[in-house]
């Protein structure tokens, strides 16, 4: 498995405004091979700012890398941190991507 992701510092009093460009976007996640989920993460406020992390999880980094030259990758992410994102963002998102080495699960039944 493979988990990418990305943080991202936005300016305090513009949480609102992120949220609904992220909520209001036509993922096209879940038809590339290999995805398995996507998680959208509020963090801790600092004085100037409230992190944000997107967190998706792949079969295997292949399969992330395949999405990153894919034309859903490009629709996605056309227009992104321009326009409407204007002064949303303090900086570019800062990405990290992690191959799993362990998994615990909780036990079911």
């Amino acid at each position: 498995m493979f988990i990418a992701m990305n943080r991202f510092r936005i300016a305090k009093g513009q949480e609102d405004a992120f949220e609904r460009i992220w909520l209001g976007r036509d993922s096209r996640l879940p038809e590339l091979p290999g995805f398995v989920a996507f998680h959208l993460l509020k963090g801790p406020e600092a004085a100037d700012h409230t992190l944000y992390a997107s967190h998706t999880v792949w079969a295997t980094k292949a399969d992330f890398e395949h999405w990153t030259t894919s034309e859903q990758f490009r629709s996605a992410h056309s227009g992104a941190g321009g326009g409407s994102a204007s002064g949303i963002y303090l900086e570019h998102p800062t990405f990290e991507g992690f191959e799993v080495r362990q998994t615990i699960e909780a036990k079911t039944g």
